[in-house]
């Protein structure tokens, strides 16, 4: 995509996740939650200037939290990241949009990995699972958005920033973490309190 491109982002209708029950906060059913993720729900790649302040869509994030040993890896949003929302704002969450040259069998999973290596760079093995579901209609983000949340095992602390938005990073305990909770976005705030 170019620069100049508008940028199309994947979607489902905001009432495939109503037919299952709707979600407030975040939930480590996956299994209840998945049928978001198949062609079933009618996926489809929209303007994201139109959906970013259309609630009857639901752009699907993959929210990637790398894990070590036991620690988290945290960081604060810096002024050049894409959600200007979300600026200034600490995160355990690596992700972002899926796009159409999210190609393949699985444009959702292509997209996934792509968010990962542009975002950070891991020096070694890692294995991902699917974790939960996170939706927040409290905030004016997370009611259009729909975050897929992935526990990242990775093979050794070894990870560092590629996108100049993710500063003051680094790992540290889930309870230290928790414990200054409310500095974090709030869909960082949920997972954190899950992994607690």
């Amino acid at each position: 995509m170019k620069p100049t491109d508008p940028e199309r982002v994947l979607v489902i209708p905001a009432t495939t996740l109503d037919r299952l029950g709707g979600l407030i906060g975040f939930s480590t059913d996956a299994k209840r939650y998945l049928p978001v993720l198949s062609p079933q729900a009618k996926p489809e790649f929209r303007l994201r200037s139109e959906v970013e302040t259309d609630p009857t869509w639901l752009q699907l994030i993959p929210y990637l939290v790398l894990r070590h040993q036991g620690q988290v890896f945290h960081y604060t949003r810096g002024q050049s990241g894409g959600e200007r929302r979300l600026h200034a704002q600490r995160s355990v969450g690596i992700g972002g949009h899926i796009n159409p040259c999210d190609t393949g069998d699985d444009p959702y999973r292509s997209g996934m990995l792509r968010e990962l290596h542009e975002e950070v760079s891991i020096s070694g093995d890692f294995r991902d699972e699917l974790f939960g579901f996170v939706h927040d209609a409290s905030t004016a983000v997370g009611q259009v958005h729909l975050g897929v949340v992935h526990l990242v095992n990775v093979g050794n602390d070894g990870v560092t920033a590629r996108d100049p938005a993710i500063t003051s990073c680094g790992f540290a305990e889930v309870g230290q973490l928790t414990q200054d909770v409310n500095s974090f976005e709030s869909w960082s705030q949920f997972v954190l309190r899950a992994m607690d």
